[in-house]
């Protein structure tokens, strides 16, 4: 059960979250959750996750437009660490409201509450065609420093990531490839935090459904490289949108 309920969601979520270009990790860190510790978990998700982004990068990586991924990223990196000393000062301010649901404690904090309005503005504007479509180089430096730093700060980066590269006028190949290159990036700086967690028992031991999960995100990876013909920049464009309001609705309601 444990095997099938993970390497279902891991084909599923790295199929979806292909042309979204994030989302895998919300999607696939509560199943592992459901069967270890949140920290074995957090690890056991970041391992499937930067596997699966180097499984993509491999297919995609021709398509890639470094110039737009180091304007956005070398931003995004500064302002991870600034992201990262605000929470580290915020961790001990108490969260607005909690909750248990299913046995699990939630907690609603102002954190995420701010993310969530700036995501279902994001998505909203997205929607609407409110945003210019080719930003100055300006736009997409910013996108970076939100990103970076939200993602410092709760771990959420890949929708601003996103939500900014579909403004850069990329193709809709490149704008998957690029964004492939920038969570490379983030996930290598990620479990070098994680790497006093890799190697616990618990995850040492579970390196089998480790294993089964990314090779699952790989085929999910796989044939959806195969749909990518026929999906239109306007679809992704949508199901970025989708993603992000549903993510938001996940932060403001303290599950995610």
């Amino acid at each position: 059960m444990q095997y099938l309920l993970v390497c279902l969601t891991a084909l599923a979520a790295s199929g979806l979250t292909l042309f979204s270009g994030f989302g895998l990790g919300t999607i696939l860190f509560p199943a592992f959750a459901l069967f270890f510790p949140v920290d074995v978990a957090i690890a056991q998700t970041a391992l499937v996750h930067l596997a699966n982004n180097i499984f993509k990068l491999s297919l995609f990586w021709r398509d890639a437009d470094l110039k737009t991924a180091v304007r956005f990223g070398l931003p995004a990196m500064v302002a991870a660490l600034a992201g990262a000393k605000l929470l580290a000062l915020l961790s001990d301010v108490p969260a607005l409201f909690s909750y248990q649901l299913f046995g699990a404690r939630h907690d609603i904090s102002t954190v995420k509450l701010v993310l969530a309005v700036l995501m279902v503005i994001f998505a909203l504007a997205e929607l609407k065609g409110s945003i210019k479509q080719r930003p100055a180089v300006g736009g997409i430096v910013l996108g970076g420093l939100l990103s970076g730093f939200f993602g410092g700060l709760s771990g959420n980066q890949g929708a601003f990531r996103s939500a900014y590269l579909l403004k850069a006028g990329l193709t809709k190949e490149a704008f998957i490839a690029t964004g492939v290159v920038l969570a490379c990036a983030v996930d290598t700086t990620r479990l070098s935090v994680y790497a006093g967690h890799l190697v616990r028992p618990e995850v040492t031991g579970e390196l089998g459904l480790v294993t089964s999960a990314a090779l699952a995100a790989f085929a999910g990876a796989y044939f959806g490289k195969k749909l990518a013909r026929k999906v239109t920049i306007e679809g992704v464009k949508r199901l970025v949108a989708g993603m992000m309001i549903a993510i938001a609705a996940g932060l403001a309601s303290g599950i995610v």
